[in-house]
């Protein structure tokens, strides 16, 4: 399976990344979003302190910012990011609209 992430950062910026092949196994991917959500010192959304990883990849590309995404960015970075939620989510697809807060998969 091959995988794309969209990241919506406002309505005239958006990105586009190719997954990184192969994509990892689901329980290695969201391993991964735990170890990014903790080095970017993301906080949890809900008041009960459950992260589901829709949250998880919100918040991780929040703070990794616009700039991780551009030409200025690491795209080994972004396309693991995308192998990772395309993984985590079993979807070869992923969208993460930070504008509206929401993922669709």
């Amino acid at each position: 399976m091959t995988g794309r992430l969209t990241v919506r950062f406002s309505p005239d910026q958006e990105f586009v990344v190719a997954a990184a092949e192969p994509l990892p196994a689901a329980d290695a991917a969201r391993q991964w979003l735990d170890e990014q959500f903790l080095e970017f010192d993301c906080e949890p959304l809900r008041a009960s302190g459950k992260v589901l990883t829709a949250d998880k990849l919100l918040a991780v590309a929040d703070a990794a910012g616009a700039q991780a995404f551009g030409s200025e960015g690491d795209p080994a970075w972004a396309a693991r990011l995308a192998a990772a939620a395309c993984a985590a989510t079993g979807r070869p697809v992923v969208r993460l609209d930070l504008v509206e807060g929401r993922a669709s998969f």
